[in-house]
């Protein structure tokens, strides 16, 4: 009996088989109901009642490793399909994550402080609740001011009035208020007025104003610095132009102009046919502003100007809907991917 189990144990450490039907058949020739293993079983009765013990002990051992060794043949023939699939390709690439794309007004806002970093502006930024006197009162809006109406002001509340800031010109009042010139700063932010939304105009939009307050800054120093950036945004071959405009803190004051960039200024719909489209509103801070924020208007002149985001990025990429940049649609985020 002894003699059986020790050639058994040799035995299964050489079992070998060429698919999987052949380990079903190793399993059948040991493990059946008429197997190997049973039969040992069977001899049980036949046992001295002292060796049942160790002889018991054998068996569920042999019968333990000869399951081991065809669990781990079949293993193989599992490892070898997979292998041997058609569907599984070793050579292609492990899933990648997903990688989002920056937001176009983001990659805009960026390209734009780039691009007056390179002349030596530096960014600060501000609260988007303010008071009336860094919103309206220090830049010259007069109290019956039509911009201070509730049609186009969001008053947070009243006595003192606290609003949602209408422009990012807010900023600028703090910096003057505890800057000793030379100033020389963009302030980008997300700026609230109280209008319907539509395809060209938004509740909520974002701004980048700028200020340089100095010695001796003239309108030429302003239009130089404007032409830079319309070139460097737009394109080497971009023209520009500036009428003349309205702005309660700067004196005097004017809009830019850039060649439509769509047309090369030849006319179309988004420039109206005239080859122009304006991108920004700029002029002298007014000496009166800059007494207000206890900077000498004798001594100091500056100039100021400011863009919206939304409107540089539909220029720059021919969007014609403003609401596109709101609505977290992935097939128009797509587009930008790859865009710094």
């Amino acid at each position: 009996m002894q003699e059986k189990i020790d050639r058994l144990l040799e035995e299964i450490q050489f079992l070998t088989a060429s698919s999987r039907e052949g380990v079903e058949q190793l399993r059948l020739k040991y493990l059946s109901k008429k197997g190997l293993v049973p039969l040992l079983f069977e001899e049980f009765r036949s046992i001295p009642k002292e060796q049942k013990k160790v002889f018991g002990q054998q068996v569920n051992e042999l019968k333990s490793k000869i399951n081991r060794k065809l669990d781990e043949l079949d293993a193989s023939f599992e490892d070898n399909e997979e292998a041997e699939s058609p569907d599984l390709d070793m050579t292609r690439p492990v899933d990648q994550i997903q990688i989002g794309s920056r937001h176009p007004l983001s990659i805009v806002r960026n390209q734009i402080l780039g691009i007056f970093s390179r002349i030596g502006y530096t960014v600060a930024e501000g609260p988007e609740i303010e008071s009336d006197w860094y919103n309206f009162s220090a830049l010259n809006f007069p109290a019956e001011h039509p911009a201070k109406d509730m049609q186009d002001t969001y008053f947070i509340e009243k006595d003192p009035d606290m609003v949602l800031r209408t422009h990012t010109s807010s900023v600028q009042v703090r910096v003057m208020e505890t800057t000793i010139p030379p100033i020389r700063k963009v302030f980008p932010g997300r700026v609230f007025r109280n209008e319907a939304i539509s395809a060209r105009a938004h509740c909520i939009f974002h701004q980048v104003e700028g200020l340089y307050v100095d010695v001796n800054v003239s309108f030429g120093d302003l239009k130089q610095s404007l032409f830079f950036f319309a070139r460097e945004m737009f394109g080497e071959e971009t023209k520009i132009r500036l009428r003349p405009s309205f702005f309660p803190f700067t004196e005097p004051s004017g809009e830019l102009d850039i060649s439509c960039n769509i047309c090369e200024g030849n006319g179309c719909n988004i420039c109206k046919y005239t080859g122009w489209v304006e991108i920004l509103g700029c002029g002298m801070v007014d000496p009166q502003v800059l007494a207000n924020c206890k900077i000498d208007p004798e001594k100091y002149t500056g100039f100021a100007f400011g863009m919206g985001i939304e409107r540089i990025a539909m220029l720059k990429y021919q969007i014609n809907d403003l609401r596109l940049f709101f609505e977290n649609d992935i097939r128009f985020l797509k587009q930008f991917q790859g865009t710094c």
